[in-house]
């Protein structure tokens, strides 16, 4: 991937995701405004859960431990934790709140997600395994988000 795809897919990819959700909300009707609130609750406590792992997890990124440049240009150097990814969980926690109501869309969510994790590897902000651990953690809290909506609504 040249740089500049690479450093777009590490921090933008996710804003479109949100803006694409909003469109479908708002201009198509596909999404209902249910999943909004769910995807947004969900990805804020997966950024803020996240947040709190990197606090107990003192873990280096591959830019300051290999001494290298990462290639996320506009934001400044981060030095604060690597585990688990937010951006992974936060992104997952959406990409399972969409699929949840709709498969379909849902999977092109969960393909970005991917893609917004590999490119944070790419860009040697985290290493795989932070990005799993944001997966699986942005997952659990949008299933945790879904369950008990559910248990309030019946």
């Amino acid at each position: 991937m040249p740089d500049l795809l690479i450093t777009f897919t590490a921090s933008a990819l996710i804003w479109f995701m949100y803006l694409g959700l909003a469109i479908l909300w708002i201009i198509d009707g596909k999404i209902k405004r249910e999943i909004v609130v769910h995807a947004f609750i969900a990805t804020i406590v997966s950024w803020v859960s996240s947040l709190m792992f990197k606090d107990l997890f003192d873990t280096t990124r591959p830019y300051v431990q290999d001494g290298i440049k990462s290639l996320v240009l506009w934001i400044p150097q981060i030095e604060n934790g690597a585990f688990p990814s937010s951006h992974a969980a936060a992104s997952f926690a959406l990409s399972t709140t969409v699929w949840f109501h709709d498969k379909k869309i849902g999977i092109f969510y969960m393909l970005a997600s991917l893609l917004i994790g590999l490119a944070r590897v790419l860009a040697r902000v985290h290493y795989p395994v932070d990005i799993v651990g944001g997966a699986v953690l942005g997952i659990l809290m949008a299933v945790l988000v879904e369950k008990i909506h559910f248990k309030f609504r019946t």
